[in-house]
């Protein structure tokens, strides 16, 4: 059994971060919101939150290290279908970050996220809320972007659930992917794939590499500029 070091601190605190942003928008739009007095307020400014978190993980996944990047855990649809074969025949091989169908869903989420934040800057309930941006489109585009809104809120609940489900797979299949995003350490049995020949071992695994905490200083504050900038309008 090997600890292989795989996730490193700034993914971790935006995974839980936009765990945190996620729940509190379902949760103040799908109940009465108590205790929040104006629940669509802070749905709005869980919102700013979740668009600075985004365009963190879209950056980092550019420039950040390397299990973060989207390069090393984006593959060919042959190589998707390949890992959905071996997922469903037996034991499927075994990936330092994202398995193939892993990686393609968090693409996909962080798209539908993406949609999800950004049009919500659109929005209005012609009460007491208008959104930032609600002024920029006429009421017919607004409307349509609040129907798109409702629908991907919809879809974003059936990833989240695949989600949950593939780690209830992975867990029974012998990888425990909860607590590396705690740790950031993610035990493997073997050989990982995704893993260069010839990269060099260190204490806890393959030597990976790792950007500097200066970058991901730089990256957190230009992704908070639009959040400070929205929290303020």
């Amino acid at each position: 059994m090997t600890r292989l070091k795989v996730w490193d601190v700034p993914v971790r605190l935006f995974h839980w971060g936009l765990v945190g942003c996620v729940a509190l928008a379902f949760y103040t739009m799908k109940t009465d919101g108590a205790p929040f007095i104006f629940p669509v307020d802070i749905h709005a400014r869980g919102g700013y939150v979740l668009i600075g978190l985004l365009l963190f993980r879209w950056l980092w996944g550019l420039v950040g290290s390397h299990h973060a990047r989207f390069s090393s855990f984006l593959y060919s649809p042959a190589s998707m279908v390949d890992y959905a074969r071996r997922l469903l025949s037996g034991r499927p091989p075994i990936f330092a970050g994202h398995n193939p169908l892993g990686g393609i869903m968090v693409v996909v989420m962080l798209l539908s996220l993406t949609f999800q934040a950004v049009s919500g800057l659109f929005l209005s309930d012609d009460i007491f809320f208008n959104a930032p941006l609600h002024g920029l489109v006429d009421r017919s585009t607004a409307r349509t972007l609040a129907g798109l809104h409702h629908l991907n809120a919809n879809l974003l609940l059936l990833l989240i659930a695949g989600h949950l489900l593939a780690l209830v797979v992975h867990r029974l299949k012998g990888e425990r992917l909860v607590g590396a995003m705690f740790t950031g350490r993610k035990p493997l049995e073997g050989e990982p794939e995704g893993v260069p020949a010839g990269a060099g071992r260190s204490a806890g695994g393959p030597a990976r590499h790792t950007a500097s905490p200066w970058l991901a200083v730089v990256v957190i504050i230009i992704a908070a500029l639009p959040v400070l900038w929205l929290w303020s309008a």
